[in-house]
């Protein structure tokens, strides 16, 4: 099992936990489990959270 399908399971259990919680559930888990498959992407190594850090926040621009 990949490290991703890992991330995901995390972000759905953190989205089920969520809905526990009122009407905002269904919008906390969908951004659960894009951050679950996000960790889950950089733990592989496929993602380097460093350079998408940098370009949000305008450090390092594509052109």
């Amino acid at each position: 099992m990949n490290l991703v399908v890992v991330g995901m399971g995390f972000g759905a259990f953190l989205a089920y936990m969520s809905f526990q919680f009122g009407v905002g559930g269904f919008l906390g888990s969908l951004v659960f489990l894009v951050v679950g498959a996000v960790l889950g992407r950089a733990a592989e190594g496929r993602v380097d959270l460093r350079r998408v850090w940098e370009a949000l926040t305008g450090r390092r621009s594509s052109s």
